[in-house]
This record gives C-alpha cells, sequence and structure tokens, in this order.
C-alpha cells in the first residue's frame, strides 16, 4: 500500500488526518493509542490483548516514519512501541464505527472507563 500523501495531526481536536488519493481519515489518538499494534497492547495472541483504559484525553506527541510502509506513533502518556503500517491505518480509518464500538463494548463489559483516574491524593477540592 502506498504511504498517504498528507499527514497532520490536529492537537487541539486529538486526531490524526490522513490523506491518500481517494480516501481521508480522521482518526481519534484515543483510538489510534487502544488499538496500538504493539505487542504491549496486542499481545502475542487475541486471547492476550490488554483492554486500555482511561486514554480520552491522550494526545500524540510525536511521530516519525519507520521506512515507506509505515508510522511509529508516541503518545503523550509515554506508550511509543506501536508501528502503524499503512494499511492498518487504513482500515482503522475506514471502520472506525467497528473499532469504536468494540471498544466501547470492551469497556462496558469490565466496567471500565475512558475517562482517566485521578488519584485522590492529587485531587484538591474548591
Amino acid at each position: 500500500m502506498q504511504p498517504p500523501k498528507h499527514i497532520t495531526y490536529h492537537k487541539i481536536a486529538h486526531t490524526l488526518e490522513l490523506q491518500w488519493d481517494t480516501e481521508q481519515y480522521q482518526i481519534p489518538a484515543e483510538l489510534l493509542r487502544v488499538y496500538s499494534p504493539s505487542a504491549e497492547v496486542r499481545g502475542h495472541s487475541a486471547d492476550q490483548r490488554t483492554l486500555q483504559t482511561g486514554k480520552k484525553n491522550v494526545g500524540i506527541r510525536q511521530i516519525e516514519p519507520v521506512g515507506n510502509y509505515a508510522i511509529r506513533i508516541t503518545f503523550d502518556d509515554g506508550h511509543d512501541s506501536g508501528i502503524y503500517a499503512w494499511a492498518y491505518l487504513q482500515e482503522m480509518g475506514s471502520q472506525q464505527d467497528r473499532f469504536w464500538q468494540d471498544y466501547l463494548l470492551e469497556l462496558k463489559q469490565a466496567n471500565a472507563s475512558r475517562l482517566p483516574n485521578i488519584p485522590v491524593s492529587q485531587w484538591t477540592p474548591k
């Protein structure tokens, strides 16, 4: 698969815009983070996948090319081991609704949240 013609990160919206000749997608950083192709997230088989929680506000700190086939994304939560091939990014963009529904269902089944946990010791009421 050919690389996108343009890759733009929209910092305020936390979305990665990818534009090919006939396709354009805006993929939220949260979705990219929770479906990272890294072994840390995916494991080495489908039953080893680790559900990522608390990633609603995650952003992208850096994007770097990996050969001519992918990019490595460094997220502001420190995660940086996923290599996103063009075909995987195209799949995520074109099937974003399915990815979101699967993610939200997994969170619900685990009684987990997209919102980050804030330790009480760091919270000060007004």
